[in-house]
Parts: C-alpha cells; sequence; structure tokens
C-alpha cells in the first residue's frame, strides 16, 4: 500500500488526472493548492534570498501555483496503471515540470467514527 502524490504544476490537467484516478477505481484523493519553493521566493518578491535578475525573469509567473493531489492506493496494479496512465497523458508536453510523481509508503490506516 502506497501513497501516491501528484505535484500538477499545469492545473489545466487536472480534470483529466482525476477521471485517471476515477478510471482506475481509486477510491479518493485529496487536492491542495500549493506552491514551489522557486516561485514563492520570485512570485512574492522575497528579498532576503539572492537570485540573479536573469534567473528571476525565467522563473516569474512560470508556474505560479499548482495542486498537490495525493491517494492511498492499495493496490501495486493499480497504483502502475495511475502512473502509466498520467504519463502517456502527458507525452506530448514539452515544457519539463509540468507534473511530479512520486510514492511513500503506507503502513496502518485508522478511520474513526463517531460513536453517535
Amino acid at each position: 500500500m502506497k501513497a501516491l502524490f501528484i505535484i500538477l504544476n499545469k492545473t489545466e490537467y487536472l480534470d483529466e488526472i482525476l477521471s485517471i484516478l476515477v478510471k482506475h477505481n481509486v477510491k479518493g484523493a485529496t487536492i491542495v493548492d500549493s506552491q514551489g519553493m522557486a516561485s514563492a521566493i520570485v512570485n512574492n518578491d522575497i528579498t532576503g534570498i539572492p537570485l540573479f535578475g536573469s534567473l528571476k525573469l525565467i522563473l516569474k509567473d512560470r508556474h505560479p501555483q499548482n495542486k498537490t493531489i495525493f491517494s492511498v492506493i492499495h493496490d501495486e496494479k493499480i497504483l502502475k496503471k495511475v502512473v502509466e496512465s498520467i504519463t502517456y497523458l502527458l507525452r506530448n508536453e514539452k515544457e519539463p515540470g509540468v507534473v511530479f510523481m512520486f510514492t511513500v509508503p503506507v503502513g496502518d490506516i485508522y478511520l474513526l467514527k463517531n460513536n453517535k
């Protein structure tokens, strides 16, 4: 059992990625609005961290916001199919860093209920 994390820098792919999860019977996922470190430094005008002017221009507004999607997937075959499908979806994307995926092993899951 693993948690799949998908950091999506081009949010226009969000609906298609969620469709992939549903297609492969992934029962749930959490979507969080997020921002990368470089974007936070450049777009929030943080001045205490030195960056070269040309680097700031390259990074400015590149991906000011992104989405982080995560889901616990119990079946390794389903996980593999999801990753392959997302990779296939983005196969023609020319821009680097559109999506970044990684997994983390999951030990125990505790579902807590209200006893009332």
